[in-house]
């Protein structure tokens, strides 16, 4: 792969090709990047799996969060996201559009690291077209994800930060699929990801616990009303409230409300 090709390349020309002071074998004197040629020097390699790699100083460490859901009906699939793009306690845009199209009928959603979102989805929905176009078929849903969770599971344990949902509509009807940057693949009804999931299951619950919503813009107001509870109790989430649909002609957005305005619609 490019990684490791990378992580194995020769050293760039710019670092000394021999120092003035002579070292044994087993000295512990040697420079680290002169240590081993045949790899990527110590310090740069990534630790073996499950060996957790402490940092020189303090260390670094971003939170982020979101809120995004999908769930099944007869309709289709319904996806509503937040737009909040956060690094810490700092709220970096308040625009992100965090539903990435596939294809016409594929819709990937974005949790975690925007840069590690955008790039497999992008790659994923490159590769789907290559399969389109040797099958003379659309990709399946199902095919999708799948190929998304292989690709992500070669570099499980490398710093990778993906959450996303699959949802789409094929030759079997609907269907939604939960991927993560750990390689697991799960399908399911309804799904919420993200640093505000706990308040969107809890609007989700209670709106499909007894019955399913009745038509499609039932469906739609239900999610609506998930990412806007979510995203006034969950600090990292916020901004615009996205809704969209995926049915048997493909998906389409349904709506774009700012958090404000719908105080007024679900505020209490």
């Amino acid at each position: 792969m490019a990684l490791a090709s990378v992580l194995r390349a020769e050293l760039p020309e710019f670092f000394p090709k021999s120092f003035s002071k002579k070292f044994s074998e087993d000295s512990e004197e040697i420079p680290e990047i002169l240590r081993d040629f045949s790899g990527p020097p110590r310090v740069l390699a990534a630790p073996p799996l499950g060996v957790r790699a402490e940092p020189d100083g303090p260390g670094f460490q971003i939170l982020h969060g979101t809120t995004t859901l999908a769930f099944k009906s007869p309709f289709g699939v319904t996806v509503a996201v937040d737009s909040r793009a956060t690094a810490g306690a700092y709220i970096a845009s308040q625009s992100v559009l965090k539903v990435l199209p596939i294809n016409p009928r594929i819709l990937g959603t974005m949790a975690g690291g925007a840069a590690d979102c955008s790039f497999w989805q992008r790659l994923v929905a490159r590769q789907c077209r290559v399969q389109e176009l040797r099958n003379k078929e659309p990709v399946s849903v199902a095919a999708a994800s799948k190929l998304l969770a292989n690709l992500v599971y070669q570099y499980k344990g490398m710093g990778l930060s993906l959450g996303t949902m699959v949802c789409g509509w094929d030759k079997r009807g609907p269907g939604l699929y939960y991927v993560d940057s750990e390689g697991q693949r799960v399908a399911g009804a309804a799904f919420a990801v993200g640093s505000g999931s706990s308040y969107a299951y809890g609007v989700l619950d209670r709106g499909l616990g007894t019955a399913a919503p009745g038509t499609e813009a039932a469906a739609c107001d239900l999610a609506r009303r998930a990412i806007y509870q979510a995203a006034r109790r969950d600090a990292y989430s916020g901004g615009t409230v996205r809704v969209f649909h995926v049915g048997e002609n493909g998906w389409r957005e349904v709506s774009a409300d700012n958090v404000r305005d719908l105080q007024e619609v679900y505020g209490e």
